[in-house]
């Protein structure tokens, strides 16, 4: 088993792990709830202490998911949950805030991210943000789904260099942040969050990951999730309903890629040498 949870630094200095617990999808079945919620606090008792969730995940079904596991253990927890672009305005952000706390059963977040772009002006959000900071609601707050463009524009707001993180789908088969958003990002100091890190199981089930998985005696699913956190300022959130998978997404801190790997990645999985629009799903 890993001896000990690796970390990456945001903007603020803290530290933070590089593999987190992800729970999109979760919450919307309630016939998989104790699942679900035993999956997640068996990952707390790993030290897999990042939780990712969002209001939008099963309209606050998520939450109330990880308002149960984490009972009782709030000061253990890195909570990290995010608001639609439909409440991004200066009203509407405090208000999804609360929501979200009460549905999580906590005083804080500490970290809040604007999910994607909408209508509202970004600057008009960054100033609700930041109220909130301020208050002590959040201790933190990003941005996902932000391009290298809109990272651009953010950085120019008044209080823009508050941003923490900025979370976008990042794994194996979509490269395109390599090109530019990365190393952008990683220039300034501010983790990339790489949400989908297996392709929604995808990667798992991937032919070309079978030599490497086999030289570590891994399986594909660890390799996809070790490269992931192999990348400098990446922080890792998979989703996991089972034991076993958290099990082993806590095992892949331990693979250590070597050169070799990494060539034959590139090969598989060839990194992008031009310019991509960001994928999302």
């Amino acid at each position: 088993m890993p001896s000990a949870m690796r970390t990456t630094t945001m903007p603020s200095g803290e530290a933070i792990p590089v593999l987190g617990q992800g729970t999109w999808k979760m919450g919307e079945d309630r016939r998989r709830h104790a699942e679900e919620v035993a999956a997640l606090k068996f990952g707390l008792d790993l030290g897999i202490t990042l939780i990712d969730t969002a209001e939008m995940y099963a309209s606050g079904g998520a939450e109330d998911v990880v308002a149960e596991a984490i009972a009782g253990r709030r000061d253990e927890v890195f909570l990290v949950s995010k608001v639609l672009p439909s409440n991004a305005s200066r009203t509407g952000v405090p208000q999804a805030c609360e929501q979200s706390l009460k549905r999580l059963r906590t005083d804080r977040l500490d970290l809040y991210l604007l999910h994607w772009r909408g209508g509202v002006p970004l600057a008009e959000t960054v100033e609700a943000l930041e109220a909130l900071r301020k208050a002590g609601k959040i201790r933190h707050w990003g941005v996902s789904n932000f391009d290298t463009d809109d990272m651009q524009e953010l950085a120019l707001l008044p209080d823009g260099n508050q941003v923490q993180t900025n979370q976008v789908l990042y794994n194996l088969s979509r490269r395109g942040i390599e090109f530019d958003l990365m190393p952008w990002s990683l220039q300034r100091g501010i983790p990339t969050m790489a949400y989908s890190p297996v392709e929604q199981g995808v990667l798992a089930r991937n032919g070309k990951l079978d030599a490497i998985a086999a030289r570590h005696a891994v399986t594909p699913a660890q390799v996809a999730l070790a490269f992931v956190m192999h990348q400098q300022g990446v922080i890792a959130i998979p989703k996991a309903s089972k034991q076993e998978h958290v099990r082993q997404n806590f095992e892949a801190l331990d693979i250590k890629l070597t050169g070799e790997d990494i060539a034959d990645l590139d090969r598989a999985f060839p990194p992008p040498t031009r310019k991509r629009g960001l994928e999302m799903i």
